[in-house]
């Protein structure tokens, strides 16, 4: 069991009467198989994140979520979990895990973990015994059906990456249900043995010295009582894409059930003995769905993904950010990027002006209640990695359709220069072209202005501006114009969406706490640069 130097129940560097840890933090995803590989087997692992700890203590990073590192057969990469209570050896061991948090904890970084409850493998003892003995006491963790008088499957689900969400057992005749691949079965969560399964595996962890978990599929766990069928509110075509299959259903049965809502509420009586975070991914796009999922007595915070689907257009951009800001406050978790979508600079233009307009955007979030997570190479501005399509691993989308899937934002970090770049040793799991020079770590670390030092003089200007807990944010612009404006505090943030140089009135004397290249005070106004972004006091 690891051995903390920081006290779990309050913030980083806070007194005892401070909020809980998590308030006002950073926080940075790893996405463990590509973040940095130890041994040279061309695959990330948690050594290699101990080792990256000093990098992103220096970015100013309060604590990481780390990606799935249980054993697992590795079908959807790691997020079909065979033992919740270990890891994979791919990964390193329970050794590893356990320097990791010490190392993390020495330098007053947080630890939160993937939890995945709404489905296991199929690997799973679990699922190997439900599949072996239909009659056994594992049969209930999973939801199994009868066919329908057709043969075919019990109701009209489709799964998140398309297709049936049922899959034939021919040994028993009976389908399970999968919302993802088959190798992925759901779980039942009606089944009362389920909880306290679950009760353990987070006592397990937390007892280890883990600050938090990330709720996988938070809006999935509970599904509807009687499996009735989705109102079909398009033509559900089979050869469509995942979203087309999925956005050709109305929800109501399968997903956003009310019952998860006791399962949060009975993990946060676990979590709230040892000060930890329950923190979800909670896909939806209407910031009253997200309220739902987290309404303050289980879930402590949800991310709010509308960001990763806008285009770089104002009316869009103030849409994703004003309302869920003044409905939730500080229960979000802002995100530009992460492992399952396109990163931010590719999908806002690509080239430096995918970066700006990402770089913008996580100065309008730095100062909005709530918690911004950050997509590790984000503060190097990379866009996707190039992906061949004989290389393609990722399971959702056709066979060597790269940009269906998800592995152009999964490539392998970029550390230095050379071979691989520093990523490894070996031969990386996922094969892509060498990123530029001026893309890696260690280039951008000695060149001043580059996108890692603009980062780290965001994050290192919102640090000194102090807690803005309990400040409601004023939305300055009037929903008109160019210019993304608001101000919280004592604290004034703008952003310029157009393609055009912008200039901001202000009053009083102002002083620049971060600013954009490119961003000038002068003479009672601050001048934006085409997608510039500035704060100021």
């Amino acid at each position: 069991m690891t051995q903390q130097s920081v006290d779990r129940g309050t913030a980083v560097g806070s007194g005892v009467d401070a909020g809980p840890w998590w308030q006002d933090s950073v926080g940075y995803e790893i996405y463990v198989r590509s973040f940095a590989d130890s041994d040279g087997d061309g695959i990330g692992d948690l050594a290699g994140i101990t080792d990256k700890l000093g990098y992103l203590s220096d970015l100013g990073i309060d604590f990481i979520w780390v990606t799935p590192f249980y054993p697992s057969p590795m079908a959807d990469w790691g997020y079909d979990v065979a033992d919740f209570c270990g890891v994979d050896s791919t990964f390193g061991s329970l050794a590893d895990l356990d320097r990791l948090l010490d190392q993390a904890h020495e330098r007053s970084m947080r630890v939160v973990i993937d939890l995945v409850p709404n489905h296991t493998s199929h690997q799973h003892a679990w699922f190997r015994s439900a599949q072996a003995d239909p009659n056994g006491p594992y049969r209930d963790y999973y939801i199994w059906r009868d066919p329908a008088p057709d043969g075919g499957p019990p109701n009209n689900w489709v799964g998140y990456f398309g297709g049936s969400a049922w899959a034939l057992d021919e040994a028993s005749g009976q389908y399970y249900l999968h919302l993802f691949l088959p190798e992925q079965p759901d779980l039942n969560w009606r089944n009362p043995a389920v909880h306290e399964e679950f009760d353990g595996i987070i006592r397990f962890w937390l007892d280890r010295g883990v600050d938090g978990f990330r709720i996988d599929v938070a809006g999935g766990l509970v599904k509807d009582v009687d499996l009735r069928s989705n109102p079909e509110i398009g033509v559900w075509d089979p050869a469509g894409t995942r979203w087309e299959q999925w956005e050709s259903f109305d929800h109501l049965y399968d997903v956003f059930q009310p019952e998860s809502l006791d399962i949060f509420r009975r993990w946060r009586s676990i979590v709230d003995e040892y000060g930890a975070w329950l923190m979800g991914e909670t896909y939806t796009l209407k910031p009253e769905g997200l309220a739902r999922l987290v309404p303050g007595d289980g879930l402590h915070s949800g991310f709010w993904f509308e960001p990763m689907h806008i285009d770089w257009d104002v009316d869009q951009i103030r849409k994703a950010l004003a309302p869920p800001a003044d409905l939730l406050g500080d229960r979000l978790l802002w995100a530009a990027s992460s492992h399952d979508m396109p990163r931010s600079p590719t999908h806002f233009g690509g080239g430096d002006q995918g970066r700006a307009r990402t770089l913008a955007l996580n100065v309008l979030f730095s100062c909005l209640p709530g918690v911004p997570v950050f997509y590790q190479g984000e503060e190097l501005g990379l866009v996707d990695g190039i992906v061949p399509p004989s290389a393609k691993l990722d399971p959702v989308g056709p066979e060597g359709d790269v940009a269906a899937g998800r592995d152009g934002c999964r490539t392998p970090m970029p550390w230095r220069p050379g071979g691989q770049n520093g990523f490894t040793e070996g031969t990386p799991w996922l094969s892509s072209s060498q990123r530029d020079e001026d893309e890696t770590a260690e280039a951008q670390a000695v060149e001043a202005g580059s996108w890692y030092h603009q980062y780290r003089s965001l994050l290192a200007a919102r640090r000194g501006i102090g807690p803005l807990t309990g400040e409601d944010v004023h939305w300055e612009d009037d929903g008109v114009g160019h210019v993304v404006r608001y101000r919280r505090g004592p604290v004034s943030v703008a952003a310029n969406v157009s393609d055009e140089p912008v200039t901001v009135p202000v009053s009083g004397s102002v002083g620049l706490v971060f600013s954009m290249a490119g961003v000038v005070h002068v003479d009672g106004c601050v001048e934006l640069p085409a997608h510039g972004a500035a704060i100021w006091t």
